[in-house]
């Protein structure tokens, strides 16, 4: 099956050139590229949260595969949907999903379904890959859709992320997708973030998932960042960085209602 882009022209150019030229001025130049277990990774459009995800992109080594976790806007589909086989379209040209690597997820996560639906019009996912695809052109993917999962679920999910990462010859690179606070004023937007930001940098996914919920911080890719940390924590996971940290109002000038965006990247 192969997917069509649902927001190519409106979060990020639709067109080839213009995409390959938006894409060479966000990722830094002459960057060192350090090999990571997993980075979280911005979705919005390029002009408002580009830069930040240029900054974890483009000094990080990406792999052949890729696992790309993402929240589900729309509330379609399974909570939990992988989509299992074909291939993905952009701008670029179309990107091969990893079908040896969703096959293992499918199989180590229970609560985890094959399942277009929840992708089809779905940007969280959708606007990592053309990052990757312009990085290493031969890259495959294995995008899972998440919501309305416990967090019960969510770690058990981690558990067998990484059960299906170790089956493969090269550990993917993980991909969480996520903002952070949405339309509150850039000083509670900072405050909120980084009491989330913590918990990333501390590799603690139930603690992220606490901290979320009693301070009501609307990061809304708060379930995928659990599961990558989960996962990553049982592949041995050690250390975190903050690479990025930015909002929209750095661009428009409106600290007033602003949305967060943080690039962190974890080995």
């Amino acid at each position: 099956m192969l997917r069509s882009p649902a927001v190519a022209g409106q979060f990020y150019p639709g067109r080839e050139t213009s995409l390959r030229q938006m894409l060479d001025e966000m990722l830094p130049a002459g960057e060192e590229k350090r090999p990571a277990l997993g980075v979280m990774s911005p979705h919005a459009g390029y002009v408002y949260s580009g830069k930040v995800a240029g900054k974890i992109f483009g000094g990080s080594v990406i792999p052949e595969k890729v696992i790309i976790l993402g929240p589900n806007h729309h509330g379609i589909g399974h909570p939990a949907a992988v989509y299992e086989q074909g291939s993905w379209l952009t701008p670029l040209g179309a990107v091969r999903i990893a079908e040896d690597v969703t096959a293992h997820i499918l199989d180590e996560c229970p609560m985890t379904a094959a399942d277009t639906a929840a992708h089809q019009y779905e940007h969280s996912l959708e606007v990592q890959v053309p990052f990757l695809q312009y990085l290493e052109p031969d890259v495959r993917i294995a995008p899972v859709c998440i919501s309305r999962l416990t967090l019960e679920d969510l770690m058990r999910m981690g558990e067998g992320l990484a059960l299906a990462a170790a089956r493969c010859s090269k550990t993917p690179l993980f991909v969480a997708s996520s903002d952070m606070t949405h339309f509150e004023s850039g000083a509670v937007a900072h405050h909120k973030d980084f009491l989330a930001i913590e918990k990333i940098l501390a590799l603690d996914p139930e603690g992220l998932y606490e901290t979320v919920r009693t301070n009501c911080i609307s990061m809304c890719g708060v379930m995928p960042t659990v599961v990558m940390l989960q996962a990553l924590k049982c592949l041995g996971a050690s250390e975190a960085e903050l690479v990025a940290y930015s909002n929209s109002g750095d661009v428009t000038g409106d600290q007033a209602d602003v949305v967060g965006y943080a690039g962190v990247r974890i080995f």
